[in-house]
C-alpha cells in the first residue's frame, strides 16, 4: 500500500509545498479540463465517469479502493504506517468514514496489519454503514492468535484459517468477509487444500470471495479451479510493471478482477520524493529504507520517472498521484487500486483520478514514455520478495 507523505529529508518542505500547490491549481480549474479531454475523441479512455462503479471480478466497486495497513506507533496512542506517517486512532477512523461519504466502497486490510489494529480500526469505522462497503481483508502469515505477536514465516493450514476467520469477524464487527485474500502463498500447503477451506467458508457464509495476494501463475489455475477467484492482489503501479508480463492476462482470461497495492509506487509516484530523499530508521522505522529502489544509489536513477509523470500530470491538469492512479484505470477496466494514506485530503485528492481520461494516443505514449524508463533496484528487500511468485506444493 502507498502512503503520500512524511519523509525524513530537507528537501520535503519544498516538495510538498510544490504538491500543494499542484493541487490547489487543480482545485481551481475543477472538471473542465478533464471533461474537454474526455470529449476530444471517439477513442478516449476515461479512467471513470464520476461516482461509476467498475467491476471487480464479480463484485461492483468504485474504481478507487482505500488500503488500511497501520500499526500502532512507538507515541502512545498515535497509528503508523509502515512509511513514519502517524496520525491518531480518531483520525484514522474519521478518514474511513469519509472515504465511504465520498463514495469509496472497497476497503482493504488484514490481520497482519498491526497485527490486528488495522482491522480493529476498520470494524469500529464501519458500524452503521457496513452494508454500505465490500471489506477485503487477508490470512496467511504466521501470527499468535491470542497474542499478535508476529511468529515469523506463513502458515496457511486449513485449521489455522478457520481460526483467523473467526477471530477477523469479530474484529471486523461483521457477520461476513466479503473477500478473503491469501497474504501470501504457503509453501508448505497445497493450495488445494487452501482453497477448499475457503469454499467451505464460503459455503457457511462466513466468506464470500476468495483470493490471491502475489501468488504464482499456476497456483492461480489451481485455487481457481477449486473455487473461483474474484481477485488478484499485487503491487502495480508506473515503479513496478511486473503484473504485465503474465498475470494480467491470466485475470483476464479468467474474469478476475485485479487489486493494485502500493499504486502509488510507495509515495514516489505522488511527486514527494527527491533524489535526495533519506528514509527514517526510527522510531517508526520508514519501511522504504530497506528497499533497493529506495537507496541513495538507486534514487537519482529512478527520478527519470518521476519527472515523466510531473509533466504528464501538468499536462493533463492533475496532481501527480492523480495521474498515477488515472493511469493504472486506464490500463484495464476491471483493475482497482488501494491507495493508503493518514492523510484525509490526499485521500480525497486520490479520488480524482477518477476524471482523467486519456485520449488513445496520449494513452499509448503515456506507456511508451513510461516503458522508455529502467528502474534500478528491487521493489522489496529479498526477505520479503521472496515470498512473491511462489508456486504451492502439490496436492498428493
Amino acid at each position: 500500500m502507498s502512503n503520500q507523505k512524511n519523509f525524513s529529508s530537507a528537501p520535503q518542505d519544498h516538495t510538498d509545498l510544490q504538491r500543494r500547490q499542484i493541487l490547489s491549481a487543480a482545485s481551481v480549474v475543477t472538471f473542465a479540463p478533464w471533461m474537454l479531454s474526455a470529449h476530444a475523441s471517439d477513442q478516449t479512455t476515461s479512467a471513470s465517469s464520476a461516482g461509476q462503479k467498475r467491476k471487480l471480478g464479480p463484485l461492483e466497486v468504485f474504481p478507487v479502493g482505500l488500503g488500511c495497513q497501520w500499526r500502532p506507533s512507538s507515541t502512545p496512542g498515535k497509528v503508523a504506517d509502515l512509511y513514519s506517517s502517524t496520525f491518531d486512532r480518531g483520525a484514522a477512523i474519521q478518514l474511513i468514514r469519509r472515504a465511504v461519504d465520498q463514495g469509496v466502497n472497497f476497503i482493504d486490510t488484514a490481520e497482519v496489519y498491526g497485527p490486528f489494529l488495522s482491522e480493529l480500526l476498520v470494524g469500529e469505522a464501519l458500524q452503521g454503514i457496513r452494508n454500505k462497503v465490500i471489506v477485503e481483508t487477508k490470512f496467511g502469515m504466521n501470527v499468535d492468535l491470542k497474542t499478535g505477536e508476529r511468529l515469523g514465516g506463513l502458515n496457511s493450514r486449513p485449521a489455522h484459517i478457520r481460526q483467523v476467520v473467526e477471530a477477523q469477524l469479530k474484529r471486523l464487527r461483521t457477520d461476513r468477509i466479503d473477500v478473503l485474500l491469501q497474504h501470501r502463498v504457503d509453501p508448505q500447503v497445497p493450495i488445494e487444500d487452501v482453497a477448499g477451506t475457503v469454499k467451505d467458508l464460503i459455503r457457511e457464509g462466513k466468506v464470500l470471495h476468495f483470493g490471491l495476494s502475489e501468488p504464482g501463475v499456476q497456483t492461480i489455475r489451481r485455487a481457481h479451479a477449486i473455487t473461483p477467484l474474484a481477485v488478484i492482489q499485487n503491487e502495480y503501479s508506473m515503479l513496478w510493471r511486473g503484473p504485465q508480463n503474465q498475470v494480467l492476462d491470466i485475470c483476464e482470461e479468467l474474469g478476475i478482477g485485479f487489486v493494485s497495492w502500493s499504486p502509488l509506487g510507495m509515495g514516489f509516484l505522488a511527486g514527494s520524493v527527491s533524489a535526495d530523499t533519506r528514509f527514517k530508521t526510527s522510531p517508526d522505522m520508514d519501511f522504504r529504507a530497506a528497499v533497493p529502489r529506495f537507496a541513495p544509489d538507486a534514487l537519482p536513477t529512478n527520478m527519470a520517472l518521476a519527472n515523466v509523470v510531473r509533466q504528464w500530470a501538468q499536462r493533463k491538469n492533475a496532481t501527480p498521484a492523480q495521474l498515477s492512479l488515472a493511469w493504472l484505470l486506464a490500463q484495464k477496466p476491471w483493475i482497482v487500486p488501494i491507495p493508503g494514506t493518514t492523510n484525509m485530503a490526499h485521500m480525497e485528492e486520490n479520488m480524482g483520478a477518477t476524471q482523467i481520461a486519456f485520449t488513445s494516443d496520449e494513452l499509448k505514449q503515456l506507456n511508451a514514455d513510461v516503458a522508455r524508463i529502467h528502474i534500478q533496484g528491487e521493489r522489496l528487500p529479498a526477505a520479503v520478495l521472496k515470498m512473491s511468485d511462489v508456486e504451492a506444493p502439490l496436492k498428493t
